[in-house]
């Protein structure tokens, strides 16, 4: 039996990692063994999730299959968008140097660089991370 070919991307955002696993196939999303569509409660995340697909015209190309920790709804999108644009790198390897490369276009749109933007942590003497308790003059 002929060996199926995987490319796997690991996509991190906030605090949520997504360990994506592109297959050839007929477009199908799944997301910790459950469709997209049922997993995400908002169209929007779902359409932010095949941006990578839809710029690079490979949205019936492949199955993908993702397994997501952390982070809510939105950071999860966003590393599953990050670790299917890296995956996507992985498949056009040979073409990398190349006019229409995916690294190119994917680059053009912004979603080969990792948001680095994390949540600050709590400062003691305060109440958050910047916010200090209430000034009482009397």
């Amino acid at each position: 039996m002929a060996e199926v070919k995987r490319y796997t991307g690991t996509g991190r955002r906030k605090s949520a990692v997504a360990r994506v696993i592109l297959t050839p196939g007929k477009g199908n999303i799944t997301v910790n063994g459950r469709d997209v569509n049922e997993y995400f409660p908002f169209a929007v995340l779902v359409m932010d999730i095949k941006q990578p697909l839809v710029l690079t015209n490979n949205e019936e190309a492949f199955d993908i299959t993702v397994n997501v920790k952390g982070g809510g709804f939105s950071g999860q999108a966003g590393a599953i968008r990050h670790g299917i644009t890296r995956a996507l790198l992985e498949v056009d390897k040979v073409n990398e140097g190349k006019e229409d490369s995916y690294r190119k276009i994917l680059k053009a749109a912004g979603f080969i660089t990792r948001d680095p933007r994390q949540k600050e942590r709590k400062k003691y003497g305060l109440k958050g991370a910047r916010r200090a308790p209430q000034f009482s003059k009397r």
